[in-house]
């Protein structure tokens, strides 16, 4: 829901355009939610959600660390009042000059998940310490990402043993359960898999110490999800269920779920219409699509929810696309998204829930719209 600050800021300041209003508060209170729900977790906000200064200098003063995917974000990071043993270089691609220019910086904490990708920390960043992705099938995930990264956790087992071979510190084992995780139990599987690759290593005589159990924490769209609360007993549950009472250090990664539910975007009605006179769906055009920051109503795979000053109208189902000359430019029509039958042109909208993965996903200049502007609060 539309913050009272935000709701306030739109009617005060009036920005023309699209445009994410996110409010620190809500990031704020996320972040205590999490410290309390795993205490006993360092907490590194994925910066890839969203990397507004103010949310990174928010998070920073509060004790976060940060799971960086690039350079760019490890300085913003850096710039934001982290120091470098509170970063995690966690993209397991990575050129081998800017694992070079991240060890310059001071980091010393790198994700791989190949014996080729050790060897590029090997040469670039000797002696630091990295962490092996393991793969996930990611059941439950409304925005999976398995396949691309990791390796079976066999694999995972001779990648640590090579990379402590070539110098470096075979620290630990992370995985990904798949981002908006609605499955509290979705981490069981995982964690047991962690288990049993620091076992495997142990009796090789290496001692790992460190479990990354990702993002995956969900925000709230068109359903309630579980709070962080049910997530961090259940996944407490599987730490003592997989390792004893020897559970290692571990770390947890929110982007989503840190920053999804405190931003809004404000969007405009351009056009309704329908292609046939006897088409059973309007077609409801805004000045916001795909390419303007709502990359994840790809495959519908993420429905916001879309609030309108005509919502005591009657509804009707509409197909909901952008105002861009691209045929993919559309946000729901497998499952048409129900709407005002008076909504008309020039009706502003509230695009709910939208604080994370929207700015970094609009395009830069296609059609010659601007990117997706963005206030903090």
């Amino acid at each position: 829901m539309a913050t009272q600050r935000i709701i306030d800021f739109l009617a005060t300041r009036r920005p023309a355009g699209p445009c994410l209003v996110v409010d620190l508060d809500v990031v704020e209170s996320n972040f205590g939610a999490f410290r309390k729900a795993l205490p006993n977790s360092a907490i590194y906000y994925a910066v890839k959600a969203n990397p507004a200064p103010e949310v990174l200098r928010l998070l920073a003063a509060l004790g976060s660390s940060f799971d960086c995917a690039s350079v760019a974000e490890i300085e913003m990071a850096m710039d934001a009042g982290a120091t470098a043993d509170r970063i995690s270089y966690g993209n397991t691609i990575k050129k081998e000059r800017d694992i070079a220019r991240a060890f310059d910086l001071g980091v010393n904490l790198y994700a791989v998940d190949c014996v080729e990708e050790v060897e590029k920390v090997a040469r670039a960043a000797p002696g630091a310490k990295v962490f092996c992705r393991v793969l996930t099938n990611g059941e439950g995930a409304e925005w999976p990402l398995s396949r691309k990264f990791g390796c079976v956790p066999a694999m995972a087992i001779d990648v640590l043993v090579y990379a402590q071979s070539l110098g470096l510190v075979a620290t630990g084992v992370s995985f990904h359960v798949g981002s908006q995780q609605t499955d509290t139990e979705a981490w069981d599987a995982a964690i047991a898999d962690a288990s049993h690759v620091f076992r495997m290593l142990a009796e090789k005589g290496i001692v790992l110490t460190l479990v990354n159990m990702g993002g995956g924490f969900p925000t709230r769209y068109l359903k309630d999800v579980p709070s962080a609360e049910a997530y961090g007993r259940s996944i407490f549950g599987a730490l003592s269920r997989h390792f004893g009472n020897r559970i290692p250090d571990t770390i947890i990664e929110p982007g989503r779920g840190m920053v999804g539910d405190a931003g809004v975007i404000k969007a405009e009605v351009v056009l309704v219409s329908r292609k046939s006179a006897t088409d059973a769906n309007r077609w409801v055009f805004l000045d916001i699509g795909k390419f303007g920051g709502l990359a994840e109503t790809m495959d519908e795979a993420i429905r916001y929810p879309i609030t309108t000053p005509r919502d005591g109208d009657r509804m009707e189902a509409c197909v909901i696309a952008g105002p861009t000359c691209d045929s993919a430019d559309v946000l729901y029509e497998k499952n048409p998204y129900p709407l005002p039958i008076t909504l008309t042109v020039g009706d502003e909208v509230l695009i709910e829930g939208t604080g994370a993965y929207t700015t970094t996903y609009s395009a830069v200049a296609f059609n010659g719209f601007e990117p997706l502007r963005s206030y903090v609060i």
